[in-house]
């Protein structure tokens, strides 16, 4: 069958099913007689043999070009670990700690979107051989910190434009999830341009290979799947990360946040809040509103001259349930993602139960990416480091806090749910609560009021505090210097300033360079405030 152009051939392929068919025919790992005939063979665009064992940059970018697939031979690449150039063995002795070195790869995000590879140990005569197998990805190009590397013939190397070019018609071919579709509605203005061109591309594609790219807005954004060349508009990745608003084509893009007085979704909503824009700044405005919002710190007595803080949860561990939350659930339901807290716990519930490869019977070992290209940009802009560690550490983090193990709810088919236990006794957090918000409600809470301002001094925590007392100290302290001080980032110390103003404990007055900060009447006394 004749094709007018390169991507009707791979939509001609796709249509077929040739690919999946092919994903699914070489899912299982190459045999030992494979390995001896592939071993003796010549080094071509599939096979690439080497004796290191510690050149993890060359082991990626082949990891990298395997995946790309630029032949389009629709055949899985091996790198072959413990041979050299014409296929005799090194006498390498594969260890535990070699083996899991390189199986990591595929997770450590430094390959993106995320490789399918399996990693195996054989056995020979002459010495142990470790042989990477990498299926072709769906989602080209496939970048190695930045870089598209491909492979021509036996040879390695960066990907040109033409190149890409090839790798993104791939992409749209192989369209194999909800993120890479064309959003069809929508159209390039819809998307935060600006913050794509100055923000994002820098950080996704490497600063040589970005200097050298001439190309329009419209391919670079769609060699990192944002933008649909074909259909000229935004893909659904797009609109998730980077929409003016998201809600216009996916009613349910948002986070749903809710307080309940009580423990149980029937006792009276305290506090709601929706977080309805695109996730390069919604996961932003969550972050800080779990620090100011959700975790609450409280001393409790250890003796006379000491007392520890209690949080009632870690940050990191929320943060990261959030982030798993609006990475994996499924963009196509209506159901919003949900983040609901009680005088008990903490529920985040996403809609989509488990995907792909993930399975109740092999999780949290075994997992699988709904939208790949949530993920790279999540990735990308730094909300996630690594990948399929996320439970783990937030197991290790709510231990630490003294938190109850967390309920990961995995058996439900269309939603999947994490509960997370308060911290103690939760009478304690729930009485600061209760009193706050009593107190709240009070016609006489106001600045100058002292019992409201007590009750407002519960709700400090400890960044606050620490800035609070960097003003008494020296009222002219400017923000950079708080910064230092305190120890935390700018947008911290902002969140802090606006919590003091706003509870009627400082005002500022003067201009921003020869002002200064007043401490209220009735504050600047008050020992729980200043207490360090």
């Amino acid at each position: 069958m004749k094709c007018a152009t390169m991507q009707e051939f791979f939509v001609s392929l796709h249509a077929r099913n040739d690919i999946r068919d092919l994903a699914e025919t070489h899912g299982v790992m190459i045999t030992k007689e494979e390995v001896i005939e592939l071993l003796h063979s010549t080094e071509s665009s599939r096979v690439e043999r080497t004796v290191s064992t510690s050149d993890v940059d060359k082991f990626q970018e082949a990891i990298c070009a395997f995946a790309n697939d630029l032949p389009n031979s629709r055949q899985n690449g091996y790198l072959i670990i413990g041979a050299t150039d014409n296929g005799e063995l090194s006498g390498l002795k594969v260890t535990d700690s070699l083996l899991k070195n390189i199986s990591s790869i595929r997770s450590n995000g430094n390959i993106l979107p995320l490789p399918m590879m399996n990693v195996e140990r054989f056995e020979l005569d002459g010495g142990d051989l470790l042989v990477v197998e990498v299926q072709p990805s769906f989602s080209t190009p496939v970048r190695y910190r930045g870089r598209a590397f491909v492979r021509i013939g036996p040879r390695r190397d960066i990907a040109s434009q033409d190149e890409e070019r090839i790798l993104t018609e791939k992409r749209v071919a192989n369209m194999a999830s909800f993120d890479a579709s064309p959003c069809f509605r929508a159209k390039i203005d819809d998307l935060l341009v600006d913050k794509i061109e100055q923000e994002y591309i820098p950080k996704a594609v490497a600063p040589e290979i970005l200097a050298d790219d001439h190309r329009d807005l419209k391919h670079q954004m769609a060699s990192l799947g944002l933008f649909d060349l074909q259909y000229d508009c935004p893909t659904y990745g797009g609109i998730i990360l980077f929409g003016r608003n998201p809600k216009q084509f996916m009613h349910g893009a948002y986070v749903q946040y809710g307080r309940f007085g009580g423990k149980s979704k029937g006792d009276s909503i305290v506090e709601e809040r929706a977080f309805n824009e695109c996730l390069a700044i919604s996961l932003h405005k969550l972050e800080d509103f779990i620090e100011y919002g959700v975790c609450k710190t409280r001393p409790v007595f250890v003796s006379a001259m000491r007392e520890e803080q209690v949080r009632n949860y870690p940050q990191a561990a929320l943060r990261e349930l959030i982030y798993n939350a609006v990475m994996h659930r499924d963009y196509q339901s209506n159901m919003p993602t949900r983040f609901y807290s009680f005088n008990d716990r903490i529920e985040i519930m996403n809609p989509g139960g488990l995907y792909g490869k993930a399975r109740p019977e092999n999780f949290p070992m075994v997992n699988d990416y709904r939208n790949p290209i949530v993920a790279e940009g999540m990735k990308v802009m730094g909300f996630v480091n690594m990948f399929n560690h996320g439970v783990q550490n937030v197991k290790d983090l709510l231990k630490a806090n003294k938190n109850p193990e967390p309920q990961f709810n995995v058996d439900k088919i269309t939603v999947f749910e994490v509960v997370t236990p308060i911290a103690g006794p939760e009478d304690a957090f729930e009485k600061d609560n209760a009193e706050t918000v009593e107190m709240g409600n009070k016609s006489d809470n106001k600045p100058g009021n002292k019992l409201g301002n007590k009750t407002r001094n519960k709700t400090l925590n400890l960044t606050q505090r620490k800035v609070l007392n960097a003003i008494i100290s020296n009222p002219s302290v400017t923000r950079p210097q708080l910064k230092e001080i305190v120890g935390v980032g700018e947008t911290s110390i902002q969140n802090a300033l606006t919590i003091l103003k706003k509870k009627g404990i400082i005002q500022r007055v003067g201009a921003k360079k020869n002002g200064h900060w007043e401490i209220l009447q009735n504050f600047n006394k008050d020992k729980n405030i200043i207490e360090k």
